[in-house]
């Protein structure tokens, strides 16, 4: 049975905030090729997934700063990292 695209696109996302230096929209955007409404409905998610996900703020405007994953949650890093190719093949079929 294939990974539902939408699932697979949470746990890459919760992968590139662990694993890239300060990730913020503009540079997720520029890794994933996603847009901006996909990659900010997707952060919204992670939290009502059980993900402790945290924007770090950096300088005077509300949108100066970056992500960070605070608790995997019930999520698998290990896992995730294992089946990369998995998710990004879900993520393009989806």
């Amino acid at each position: 049975m294939p990974m539902n695209s939408v699932f697979a696109r949470r746990l890459y996302l919760c992968w590139l905030l662990n694993n890239e230096q300060k990730p913020n929209v503009p540079k997720l955007m520029e890794i994933t090729g996603w847009p901006r409404r996909t990659l900010q409905d997707v952060l919204k998610a992670l939290p009502g997934m059980g993900v402790g996900l945290e924007f770090v703020q950096q300088g005077v405007r509300n949108n100066d700063g970056y992500y960070q994953l605070s608790s995997w949650g019930p999520l698998d890093p290990q896992w995730i990292a294992r089946n990369s190719e998995e998710l990004l093949a879900a993520i393009e079929h989806g």
